[in-house]
């Protein structure tokens, strides 16, 4: 893995938002990911490598999807299925996996995810070198992983709190905006490469208002990493946290394209005071195609989101959530997270893994 900073950047805050996560160079998973107390939710790159989340009808020869600019009401209709992805044709529905960052040395982090009983990885990497496609594609096909998405963030300073929040996630803030769709981009280039045919990301704090013309910048950006991805074969996946389910279905709708899918973290719904995912999945049901499994309490502090907590000691309702999954005929992968460091963090990630593998199935 390469250096420190490296470690320390931002993996998919919605993922691991509390602060901490696995180090692929750390022997016991102990990963010691430096957390700024005011920041808080640093999303630790060392968790997750590149599962193949596959295109919709338009993409890669996927079957066709319902159309998101179709009124709500039909998105909600008794009927409703998670969306058809190529890449889960022939593999468990609901397989779990681990998000991980691979820094400088893919096979490593692999090898944690391997030791970990964990056949799929979501997988954050912040250079995107050529050097790296050969060893990750090697790394991948070694350890027996299937890598569901590429998860990038950044570049620049990014606060995972309700005042700088919204000043410095995702595609939002203007300042960052035009730095961080070419990053995407090249994530994207990269993940071709790889052989990993999703990218995906946090948007930010999307407004609520569709007329506030921020808004109308956001969706205008996202249509443009959208249509990007689009052009290399690949879905792009907007996870979950910063916005309300509807405001994230509407931008999806406005966005217009039919390779867009949603990263359903059922814990940032609730750390950010947004939703309960037992209810959000009912609007992004149709959208979904990952999972990141992970637990969370409501916030106390208005300044400061919710805590992150072992899954199965927060609000998240996980019997109800997979058993609504199923129902959805979602076949993707479930990807754990637990925001901590050291040796907790391994063995909470281990009991995630048995408490999961019991309500799948």
């Amino acid at each position: 893995m390469v250096a420190e900073d490296a470690v320390e950047r931002h993996l998919s805050q919605a993922a691991i938002e509390c602060g901490n996560g696995f180090r692929a160079d750390d022997i016991e998973l102990d990963v010691t990911v430096s957390m700024n107390r005011q920041n808080r939710r640093i999303f630790l790159q060392t968790s997750a490598a590149a599962a193949l989340a596959a295109p919709f009808s338009k993409v890669a020869g996927a079957k066709s999807q319902p159309a998101f600019n179709a009124p709500l009401a039909e998105t909600l209709r008794a009927g409703q299925s998670a969306p058809y992805v190529a890449t889960n044709e022939g593999k468990k529905p609901l397989r779990l996996g681990l998000i991980i960052g691979i820094g400088r040395d893919p096979d490593a982090a692999m090898a944690k995810v391997r030791e970990l009983g964990l056949p799929t990885s979501q997988v954050f990497a912040d250079e995107f070198e050529m050097d790296l496609v050969g060893r990750l594609r090697q790394a991948l096909e070694k350890r027996q992983i299937e890598a569901t998405s590429l998860v990038v963030g950044g570049p620049g300073k990014e606060v995972w709190d309700f005042y700088q929040g919204p000043l410095t996630i995702g595609l939002v803030p203007r300042e960052t905006r035009a730095a961080r769709i070419a990053h995407i981009k090249k994530a994207s280039d990269f993940a071709k490469q790889c052989g990993i045919p999703a990218v995906q990301t946090h948007c930010g704090f999307i407004p609520e208002n569709p007329n506030d013309p921020v808004y109308k910048e956001t969706v205008a950006a996202m249509r443009e990493v959208a249509s990007y991805c689009k052009n290399n074969g690949q879905n792009f996946r907007y996870e979950t946290g910063q916005e309300t389910p509807i405001t994230l279905v509407r931008a999806i709708q406005d966005v217009g394209l039919d390779n867009q899918g949603v990263n359903f973290d059922l814990a940032n719904l609730i750390l950010y005071g947004k939703a309960n995912p037992v209810d959000a999945i009912e609007l992004l049901g149709p959208y979904v195609q990952g999972i990141h499994a992970k637990d969370g309490l409501f916030p106390t502090n208005s300044k400061e989101l919710g805590k992150e907590v072992p899954i199965g000691k927060g609000k998240v309702d996980f019997p109800r959530i997979i058993e609504r999954l199923k129902q959805l005929n979602y076949r993707g992968a479930v990807t754990i997270e637990r925001e901590i460091s050291g040796p907790q963090q391994v063995a909470d990630v281990r009991e995630a893994k048995a408490y999961l593998e019991k309500l799948i199935g």
